[in-house]
């Protein structure tokens, strides 16, 4: 059996992570609100949770690898290129951690190592 692939990951999201977690969470609350976390989010400092705690406190099911986003994310890991922290909000209403950001990526990771630290950001 061989060993899973390092994954590799930039120090900060990149730039375009940021307007994708502001759609996403444009769903879920107010502009004002939603500002209000990616202005937070992009002043967080990087942290690091086990990608199986974040599944845990998320409540989120695991994509397949037959997601196409997930197998690109895969393939991305597989041939040692860079992926971009995942950005999180903590939402005490329903004691939930919202993946904001990087949902494909962390389904990615998890299938090659449910006990692999993902860096992220999380307000």
């Amino acid at each position: 059996m061989s060993l899973p692939p390092k994954i590799q990951w930039l120090p900060e999201p990149e730039a375009h992570d940021y307007p994708a977690a502001q759609a996403y969470l444009n769903l879920i609350f107010d502009e004002r609100q939603t500002r209000r976390f990616v202005t937070a989010l992009k002043a967080a400092p990087v942290a690091q949770f086990k990608a199986k705690d974040i599944f845990r406190a998320s409540g989120l099911s695991l994509l397949g690898t037959s997601n196409l986003h997930v197998e690109r994310d895969r393939d991305k890991i597989r041939s040692g290129r860079t992926i971009s922290p995942i950005l999180l909000v903590r939402h005490g209403a329903v004691c939930k951690v919202l993946v904001a950001d990087g949902y494909h990526r962390l389904c990615a990771v998890y299938t090659f190592d449910e006990d692999a630290v993902v860096p992220c950001k999380i307000v």
